[in-house]
C-alpha cells in the first residue's frame, strides 16, 4: 500500500476509535494498526509471567519505564486474553511504539523456549484497515436489479439455514427491502453526524445481509452490530464480542468481512479462545481475505491454512467484475480457499428520509468512482466519500445523493457474503445439515475457477450473478 493511502486509513481508524492512542506496525513499515503502550497476554499465570518479564527488562533496559507495567483491564474474560498496560500511550507519534517493541523483545527468548506465542501486540480489527483501495456505495437508478439477483427456488424447505453477519448493524429502514423482511438482528446506532452526513460505513451490514437473502433465500440472517465504530474494534474486545454473538446459539454458518494482518503466521491472540471453540462447533465461518492486495496472510480469514481449522474456516477473496480474474484490491495467496464476485455488486442499502451529503474526492479514473476496475491499482488516487474516510472537505457545498434502496458496492467485504450464501444454498437445495461438509462439496464439485496473480483458483458464481464491464470507460 501506497504511504499516503495507509496514513488516511489511520486517521480513519483513530477517528473511529476517539479514546484509544493508535500506532502502526510494525516497527519499520504500515502493515497494521495496533494501541499504543498496550500488550496482550493469556490471563492466569501467563499474563504474570509477560508482566514480570517486561517490568524486569524494562527496569535494565535505557529509556524505557518500568513504572508503567501494570494490568489494564480484568484479569479473566470470555477471550481468555488480558490487557497488560508497557508505557504510556500519550508518548511518541504514530511510526511505532517503543514500549510495545520493547515489551515484545521481552518475552522473544522465553517464547523461543515454550515454542509459543506469550505476548502480542493488541490490534485493530477492521472492516477498512490497509483497505487498498477503498470505496463507497453508490446509489443506482430505480429500474436496477440486484446482482446477484434473488435467486429463484421452490416453496419454504421447512429447516432454514442461519446465518450470523458480524458487522456494523442494519439501517433503520432495512425491512422495506423485500428480501430482508426475515431479517433480524442490531440497528445502526447512528447513521448520520450533526450535519446530516452519511456517517462512516452505514449501511454494511444491510448491503451484506441483502447478498446473503438474494443468492440463499431460504436463510434467517441475523446481523449484530460488533463493528458499529466506523468497521473497527480493538482485538482485545473483538474475541468477547466474538462469544457475545452466538450467546443465543451457535448459527450454521458466520458471515465475517473484517480482519487484520498482524506479521505473523500464528493468528490473534485475542480470538484464539473464540476460535478453538469454533473447532468443536459444527459452525462454518466464511472469512473475508482483506482489501490489502498482499499475500500476508489476513486473520481470521487466514485460519483457513492452519491444520486445526481448515474444516472450520472459509477464507474468500474477491474477483472483479467480470469473473475471470482477481480484483486488484482483493488479498491472495495459498491462505485463500475460494473467490466470488466483490465488484461493483448491487444490494440493499435502504433510503433515507432526505437526500444525504456525500463527498467525493473524483479519481484520475471515472469508473473507480463506481466501483474497482483492473486497470485502478492501488497507486491511482479514487474518490473518497465523507463516510468512510473523513478527509478534508472539499470547498464547495457537498454533492447531495439520495439512496433508495438499492446501491453499488465493492469490495472482498462482499464476495464473502456472496460465498456464504452460496454454502447456505447448496444446505437447502441438497438436504445437506452440516454447513463445513457443504462447503466442501460445493468447492470440490460445483466450482468454477479463475486466474488470481497466475494461479487457478476455485471460483464460485452464483447462477443469477451478472458480469460486469471492466477497464476503463
Amino acid at each position: 500500500m501506497a504511504p499516503q493511502r495507509f496514513h488516511e486509513q489511520f486517521d480513519q481508524i483513530q477517528r473511529s476509535l476517539p479514546d484509544v492512542p493508535l500506532a502502526m506496525g510494525p516497527d519499520d513499515s504500515a502493515e497494521f494498526i495496533y494501541e499504543k503502550g498496550v500488550v496482550l497476554a493469556r490471563d492466569g499465570e501467563e499474563a504474570q509471567v509477560v508482566e514480570d518479564a517486561v517490568r524486569s527488562h524494562f527496569t535494565a533496559a535505557e529509556g524505557l519505564v518500568s513504572d508503567h507495567v501494570r494490568r489494564a483491564g480484568p484479569h479473566t474474560n470470555r477471550s481468555g486474553i488480558t490487557r497488560i498496560r508497557v508505557g504510556d500511550p500519550g508518548e511518541g507519534g504514530r511510526a511505532g511504539d517503543r514500549a510495545v517493541a520493547g515489551a515484545l523483545r521481552a518475552l522473544r527468548e522465553t517464547e523461543g523456549r515454550t515454542g509459543r506465542r506469550l505476548v502480542s501486540r493488541n490490534h485493530v480489527v477492521s472492516i477498512a484497515v490497509n483497505a487498498c483501495p477503498g470505496d463507497e456505495p453508490v446509489p443506482v437508478a430505480r429500474a436496477e436489479q440486484p446482482n446477484p439477483a434473488p435467486a429463484r427456488t421452490g416453496g419454504d424447505p421447512g429447516d432454514r439455514v442461519g446465518v450470523l453477519v458480524i458487522d456494523t448493524g442494519l439501517t433503520h429502514d432495512y425491512r422495506s427491502y423485500p428480501l430482508l423482511a426475515r431479517t433480524e438482528g442490531d440497528v445502526q446506532v447512528r447513521e448520520t453526524d450533526d450535519e446530516g452526513v452519511l456517517q462512516q460505513y452505514v449501511g454494511h451490514g444491510t448491503f451484506i445481509a441483502g447478498l446473503v437473502a438474494a443468492v440463499a433465500p431460504h436463510t434467517d440472517v441475523t446481523v449484530r452490530g460488533t463493528l458499529n465504530d466506523a468497521g473497527a474494534i480493538l482485538e482485545s474486545e473483538f474475541g468477547e464480542r466474538l462469544f457475545g454473538a452466538v450467546e443465543d446459539g451457535w448459527p450454521d454458518i458466520i458471515s465475517l468481512s473484517a480482519g487484520t494482518s498482524n506479521g505473523r503466521l500464528d493468528g490473534l491472540l485475542g480470538v484464539a479462545a473464540f476460535m478453538e471453540e469454533l473447532r468443536v462447533r459444527d459452525t462454518l465461518l466464511v472469512a473475508a481475505a482483506g482489501n490489502n492486495a498482499s499475500a500476508a496472510p489476513f486473520w481470521p480469514a487466514a485460519y483457513a491454512s492452519s491444520p486445526d481449522h481448515a474444516d472450520a474456516v472459509l477464507s474468500v477473496g474477491a474477483l472483479r467484475g467480470d469473473g475471470e480474474f482477481g480484483a486488484c484490491f482483493s488479498n491472495h495467496g495459498s491462505w485463500v480457499k475460494a473467490f466470488a464476485p466483490g465488484e461493483r455488486l448491487v444490494s440493499a442499502l435502504t433510503g433515507f428520509d432526505t437526500p444525504v451529503p456525500y463527498v467525493y474526492q473524483h479519481s484520475t479514473y471515472e469508473t473507480c468512482r463506481y466501483g474497482f476496475t483492473y486497470s485502478c491499482t492501488c497507486r491511482s488516487p479514487r474518490h473518497t466519500g465523507v463516510l468512510s474516510e473523513a478527509q478534508q472537505t472539499p470547498p464547495g457545498k457537498p454533492d447531495q445523493v439520495m439512496f433508495e434502496g438499492l446501491a453499488s458496492w465493492s469490495g472482498t467485504s462482499f464476495a464473502t457474503p456472496v460465498a456464504a450464501g452460496l454454502v447456505a444454498a447448496h444446505m437447502t437445495e441438497n438436504r445437506v445439515g452440516d454447513p463445513r461438509a457443504a462447503a466442501r462439496e460445493l468447492l470440490a464439485v460445483h466450482a468454477d475457477f479463475a486466474e488470481v496473480r497466475g494461479a487457478h483458483v476455485p471460483a464460485l458464481l452464483p447462477p443469477t450473478w451478472r458480469p460486469v464491464p471492466v477497464g476503463p470507460s
